[in-house]
């Protein structure tokens, strides 16, 4: 078996052929990629746009996206935090890489901020409860931490 060999497209001068739509654009129509033998990406930006999110989630999370849709509707749309928003942003272990669920932008956020730490978490939630956390001091530099 031998390779198989593109059909050569003419093209004119201030244009490329993208292999994704198989269409003739101007180069206005490509990002630039100065690793490119003539600067160009190798498909249209309306190209690149339409494949982007699938391949932002098989690259970062290993899912498809009917994997992350699958989630999303387990969860009936909505963030498993909050319970109010649209389920939107994968969630995922830092440490294992580990996909955990779909959550909203804002609580995937706060998580992310509270650098996904339970005892941060739950020391966050004793404060909203009005709990102050406030260390005793039992000696001059040395200070007793609330159990």
């Amino acid at each position: 078996m031998g390779r198989t060999v593109r059909q050569k497209v003419l093209v004119p001068p201030g244009h490329k052929h993208c292999r994704g739509c198989n269409e003739v654009k101007p180069h206005e129509a490509w990002h630039r990629k100065a690793s490119a033998p003539d600067g160009l990406a190798s498909r249209c930006k309306t190209c690149k746009a339409a494949t982007a999110p699938a391949g932002h989630l098989r690259r970062k999370y290993g899912i498809t996206e009917a994997e992350r849709d699958e989630m999303v509707a387990s969860q009936m749309g909505l963030c498993v935090i909050c319970l109010k928003a649209p389920a939107v942003q994968v969630d995922h272990c830092h440490e294992t890489g580990r996909v955990r669920g779909v959550l909203c932008f804002n609580c995937n956020s706060g998580l992310g901020l509270l650098r996904d730490d339970p005892d941060v978490v739950y020391r966050a939630a004793d404060y909203l409860e009005g709990n102050a956390w406030k260390p005793t001091l039992v000696a001059p530099g040395v200070y007793q931490l609330p159990s």
